[in-house]
């Protein structure tokens, strides 16, 4: 096996994932265009929920969100059957990832987080999912193929989560007007702090 060959390789796949992820964003946008009329709109929190792969996702999505301005923070979807449902108010909104959609310990969280009145969005690849059926909104995400040589460990489909969380936060933060000022509020500590400091973009 030549090593830089196959990492190229697995670049280029991943790349060709998320282009085809845009393809269909591009003729299938309907939810997506409510989502984020949703999430301007918020008066509450967004939240964001899932496990494995999604969680690891899911953690990334909701500091991205939270550093451009939009409340969020993430609930491991387990911990939510015990008791961190405590966590989501029926003014929130919560997206929940699953590639399958039918992650079992994600979906069943759905029906709980409907009875305390918060809408659910599904990020999933699975249209046809539980997940999708059970859910308010449905951003698609879905891929083709894994990067890896079985179809097994969530990459393409891992990147393109993130890739598409990270395109609805910075089309929300655009919207709601959300400045560098803004993000130099929200950031003052490390080498963006000073940084902005030095600029005169926090006084």
């Amino acid at each position: 096996m030549d090593i830089i060959t196959n990492i190229c390789a697995v670049v280029n796949d991943e790349a060709t994932a998320l282009k085809q992820v845009e393809a269909s964003i591009r003729h299938n946008n309907e939810d997506y265009l409510e989502l984020v009329k949703q999430i301007i709109a918020l008066n509450g929190r967004l939240i964001f929920t899932g496990v494995g792969k999604s969680g690891h996702i899911g953690r990334k999505l909701a500091a991205t969100f939270a550093s451009m301005g939009t409340p969020a923070f993430f609930v491991h979807a387990t911990e939510a059957m015990h008791g961190d449902l405590g966590m989501i108010t029926p003014n929130d909104l919560v997206i929940a990832i699953s590639n399958s959609g039918e992650t079992k310990e994600t979906t069943t969280v759905i029906a709980p987080i409907h009875r305390i009145g918060a809408k659910v969005a599904a990020l999933t690849g699975n249209k046809n999912s539980l997940l999708a059926r059970e859910c308010d909104y449905l951003i698609l995400v879905h891929v083709a193929r894994e990067a890896d040589q079985y179809n097994l460990a969530p990459t393409n489909s891992s990147t393109a989560a993130l890739a598409v969380g990270d395109a609805i936060a910075l089309t929300v933060a655009k919207a709601k007007g959300f400045s560098e000022k803004d993000f130099g509020m929200l950031h003052p500590g490390g080498s963006l702090g000073k940084r902005l400091v030095q600029e005169g973009v926090i006084k």
